[in-house]
């Protein structure tokens, strides 16, 4: 008769909080650090028994990572919450325990509660979600702007602030892919950018719409046609930045990756001065391999992979 009477008020009123409350914690406490122990230091390529999102390098990325690991902590409570309530349930109105099934349907206090604190929840959650939503949609002076276009299916590049005309970013075809490259990622031409440089980055779409993500940079934008977006980056750790297109453009979707060259600020400028005033035929070939060390031996043997044909855009051709 008890139980009958007791109800789902009486029922939170038996639990004891406190146990429940400091495993919670433990378990927040625990989940945290492991988070942050498992975010495997990438570059945008898969890796062996990888786990976890990448750190990152830009101030945006380390944001969107201390993001994810708070809202690590909180579904852990909530999941540990709810399997607590279950289990105590179960185990408290079993059959052996509780032959006379309780009546009762509605409690007000319960119900109120239950409604309540998950919307504080929620609201608790939105608040720096969209502080961050809108840290992350412009940049306050940059000091560069580089101009991406999508393509079916590439990527263009344009930096008019150094007046490096628009080149095209074509993946590299299997049969020409050597070990210093990555299958599906590494491109001919990458977008070349200086480090610890404020970067205003505007987004458009040539025919449809495409979505240019670098995990690392901590940017993800679609290219809209007919539509300009813009996003920013600082990267502070030079390197090589990987990423793809992740709003399916057609047939050739997964065949458009993203290369990004994070170089010193010396080694840009020296990068753009030979861009602009080298006497080879391909000044960006030239430039590529003196500043960066890439080598192009590749593409002087012809290709009998479907790639290389999607490769041969005009603007590379005309270079």
């Amino acid at each position: 008769m008890d139980g009958i009477m007791m109800g789902p008020l009486g029922l939170l009123k038996k639990m004891n909080f406190k146990k429940l409350s400091v495993a919670g914690l433990m378990a927040a406490l625990i989940a945290a650090p492991m988070s942050s122990a498992l975010a495997w230091e990438s570059t945008g390529a898969p890796v062996p028994y990888q786990i976890d999102l990448p750190k990152g390098v830009t101030v945006i990325a380390h944001e969107l990572y201390d993001f994810h690991v708070k809202l690590l902590i909180i579904i852990t409570l909530i999941t540990l919450f709810v399997f607590a309530l279950l289990a105590w349930v179960a185990f408290r109105y079993r059959k052996g325990a509780h032959p006379v099934p309780t009546r009762t349907t509605h409690n007000f206090i319960i119900e109120f509660f239950w409604t309540v604190i998950p919307v504080l929840i929620l609201a608790f959650i939105a608040f720096p979600s969209f502080k961050l939503l809108y840290f992350m949609d412009r940049a306050e002076k940059p000091e560069m702007t580089v101009k991406i276009t999508g393509h079916q299916w590439y990527w263009n590049y344009e930096l008019p602030d150094q007046k490096v005309e628009e080149y095209s970013s074509n993946l590299i075809p299997d049969d020409k892919i050597t070990k210093q490259q990555i299958r599906l990622l590494s491109v001919d031409y990458p977008l070349v950018v200086p480090v610890d440089t404020t970067i205003q980055i505007l987004f458009n779409g040539a025919d449809v719409i495409h979505s240019w993500l670098v995990g690392d940079l901590g940017v993800q934008k679609s290219a809209f046609p007919g539509r300009t977006n813009e996003s920013w980056m600082k990267v502070d750790t030079e390197g090589t930045y990987y990423g793809q297109c992740t709003q399916i453009c057609g047939d050739r979707h997964g065949y458009m990756p993203i290369e990004v060259h994070v170089i010193s600020k010396e080694k840009f400028a020296q990068w753009t001065d030979l861009v602009l005033h080298s006497t080879a035929k391909d000044k960006m070939r030239d430039a590529n391999e003196k500043i960066l060390g890439l080598s192009y031996a590749w593409e002087d043997t012809p290709s009998k992979t479907k790639t290389a044909e999607i490769s041969k855009t005009p603007e590379n051709a005309s270079r």
